[in-house]
């Protein structure tokens, strides 16, 4: 097990001399600034993204191991299954083939057209600022896509391209995972959040059972879940890693488990036991990184959060340390 850093979108010199610095091996890219060449990303410019990480500031103490979503427009009629969803499935397989001939290994992506939703901050830990989502302020806001859509339809949507990428993935030797929907609730703005419950995972899996199909673990959101009430988030983690199912994890803590009310924290201070999260990764067979994810806004921080990701990364490598020498 390993610690990266991401939520980065351009490998500069600073961000990875900061990366190497606090002891990461591996870096994730969060719609890294590509030219999108009509709807997708060319072999040149991911191989030149590499060799950026790898190759110059890192001299091979950095792996880009990831990248983290592209821009929506690549895909949005595929997710909602719009007149421009055949063209976006061949844009696709193309961006995904191109991908991992430039030898990334993981593309971590979302079913959420509406993206990552908020509401009002709440002030925590010494008066640091955190993320914070409650439903009854979230519903007052209008449709995103022009009208309600059903659950059916979207899993229908997601099935359609599973089929299809499945297959390329693994021609390619790339490994596919969905993050979970966040705020895990039924729907926002009209669009059903597919990914809030542990059965939907399931679901997802029985698509195409494969590698190649796989969960980008937000250990943040699947916290968020009503299923994860009464320590069943750690039996979760559990069955996917024993499955060989979670590419990496995005290491973070919640208040409650409540996707309808709920604040991010700091990494040491919401509901889940981050060292028996850890050691449950640890003896189940989990072998991939893990990353800092959204963090609290602190006294003198930069806008990325240099400070607070920082302390979350060096928490990250302290229950590493902790529960592979406890195994030894």
């Amino acid at each position: 097990m390993r610690a990266g850093f991401g939520q980065f979108k351009d490998p500069s010199p600073e961000f990875l001399r900061f990366a190497v610095q606090y002891g990461a091996t591996d870096i994730l890219l969060n719609t890294p600034n590509l030219p999108t060449s009509g709807g997708k990303w060319e072999l040149h410019d991911l191989v030149k993204l590499r060799e950026a990480v790898e190759l110059r500031e890192g001299r091979g103490q950095l792996k880009l191991s990831a990248l983290e979503n592209v821009p929506s427009n690549f895909y949005d009629h595929i997710m909602l299954n719009g007149p421009k969803r055949d063209e976006q499935i061949e844009n696709m397989i193309e961006t995904v083939r191109n991908i991992a001939r430039a030898g990334i290994p993981i593309f971590g992506y979302n079913w959420m057209p509406s993206h990552v939703w908020r509401t009002t901050p709440k002030l925590i830990r010494g008066g640091a600022l955190a993320t914070a989502f409650n439903y009854s302020e979230a519903n007052t806001m209008p449709l995103t896509h022009g009208r309600v859509y059903t659950d059916d339809e979207m899993w229908r949507n997601l099935e359609y391209w599973i089929k299809i990428i499945t297959p390329i993935a693994e021609e390619e030797g790339i490994r596919l995972g969905i993050h979970p929907c966040d705020p895990p609730v039924k729907q926002l703005g009209g669009i059903p959040q597919l990914f809030r419950s542990y059965d939907s995972y399931r679901r997802l899996l029985s698509i195409v059972d494969s590698p190649s199909n796989a969960i980008e673990f937000c250990q943040g959101t699947i916290s968020e879940m009503k299923d994860s009430a009464n320590d069943a988030i750690y039996s979760f983690i559990n069955e996917m890693a024993e499955r060989d199912r979670i590419l990496y994890v995005h290491f973070r803590n919640v208040s409650r488990p409540d996707p309808e009310d709920f604040h991010e924290e700091f990494i040491n201070t919401g509901h889940v036991d981050m060292y028996r999260a850890m050691k449950t990764y640890k003896d189940s067979g989990y072998d991939s990184f893990f990353i800092d994810d959204h963090v609290p806004q602190t006294q003198q921080d930069s806008d990325w959060g240099h400070r607070g990701r920082a302390f979350a990364n060096g928490y990250i490598q302290a229950m590493i340390e902790a529960v592979t020498k406890e195994a030894n």
